[in-house]
């Protein structure tokens, strides 16, 4: 293919994954404001709704386990667009299910579909900065971010106004790095789902705020980190990825703090708009830093890394429930708070995200 052409089908390929990133927020985001009426319409305890986003985490970490694998097998482009149908149709199964056991199916299978895409539209994401010979991972997430602020903002207005319906084995990678990395974006992520799942519960049941503003703690943790991330890449490029993670990691650290310290719903929506801001570029960079690992292919290194960073959501709602069960959600915060704080302190692991062109054609 000579590089005029191929330069066009790789600036296609990166406007086809900024659409899969903006889906994906899309069904992520949506997901946020259906969980207070998903508490109180199943009639369970925070740590039993805890114990049913465990399953979401459950579906995603084994589809992520998977897809390395099938990726190789079948092809980016099959595996997407078949987790993509299923995401489709999860977030309806799950607003459908009329109780606890057909609800943790649904969490599982919404779950599986929302990890497997993932994987799936993050390798794609670093094979087209490497034809493109520039980083395209944050405004990528931006995307992301924004169909998450799509989702987060209307859903909880459509939910409040027209009901809740409307809306193979295989072998380990023996780089350690790459595990390092995977843990940095555990506990990245765990501070991010701890905001998408649990912050409008903060809001509407600690801090009095109503369920359209509740809605909007996530949607503005969203729309701050999708602004922040179509700025992502520039700043990364003139900056390094490293400089970068340690500058995003202390602001998402001081906003977390706040946000667990604050009186009242507003001011919390701010915190976690700031916290957003930045953790904006943390994912991102830690993606790109696991998807060019030396010694392996960009979807084993992506598996891995998503597969642990998903772990997060895996391990903490369950635990997050029952800490709120018997305390209350401010405390969380401020430990999800330390956590960016070990992030911080690991930034200089994630080197590899310096980005190089790759100097080989485009096949």
């Amino acid at each position: 293919m000579n590089a005029p052409n191929a330069m066009q089908t790789a600036i296609r390929g990166r406007w086809a994954v900024a659409a899969i990133f903006l889906a994906n927020g899309f069904l992520t985001g949506s997901w946020a404001p259906q969980i207070p009426v998903f508490l109180t319409r199943l009639d369970i305890s925070k740590f039993t709704l805890g114990l049913l986003i465990l399953l979401f985490g459950a579906g995603a970490v084994t589809a992520m386990t998977w897809c390395g694998h099938l990726i190789s097998k079948h092809g980016s482009r099959t595996v997407l667009r078949w987790f993509g149908l299923c995401g489709s149709l999860g977030l309806l199964i799950v607003a459908l299910a009329p109780d606890v056991p057909l609800a943790a199916v649904a969490m599982f299978i919404f779950g599986g579909s929302i990890g497997g895409m993932d994987v799936a539209m993050n390798a794609n994401a670093v094979v087209v900065e490497r034809r493109l010979g520039r980083a395209i991972m944050s405004s990528s997430h931006g995307f992301w971010s924004l169909g998450g602020f799509a989702g987060g903002a209307l859903g909880g207005f459509a939910i409040q106004t027209y009901g809740h319906l409307a809306h193979h084995k295989f072998a380990l990678p023996a780089n350690p790095l790459v595990y390092l990395i995977g843990l940095m974006a555990l506990l990245t992520m765990i501070s991010e789902g701890a905001v998408l799942d649990w912050a409008a519960l903060y809001l509407r049941q600690e801090l009095g705020a109503d369920l359209a503003v509740a809605g909007l703690a996530y949607a503005a943790f969203s729309g701050v980190m999708a602004i922040m991330r179509f700025f992502g890449d520039g700043v990364r490029n003139r900056f390094g990825a490293v400089m970068t993670l340690r500058g995003s990691a202390i602001v998402a650290a001081a906003g977390m703090l706040i946000a667990g310290l604050s009186p009242s719903p507003w001011l919390a929506i701010s915190a976690f708009a700031l916290c957003g801001f930045g953790i904006a570029n943390m994912v991102p960079i830690i993606f790109s830093a696991g998807g060019n690992q030396e010694g392996m292919s960009s979807g084993t290194g992506m598996s891995v890394v998503t597969t642990m960073g998903y772990s997060g959501i895996l391990v903490a709602p369950s635990a997050i429930g029952f800490v709120a069960e018997h305390s209350s959600f401010g405390p969380i915060f401020i430990a999800m708070s330390a956590l960016l704080i070990v992030v911080l302190l690991m930034a200089g692991l994630a080197h590899r995200a310096e980005f190089a062109p790759d100097a080989a054609p485009a096949e």
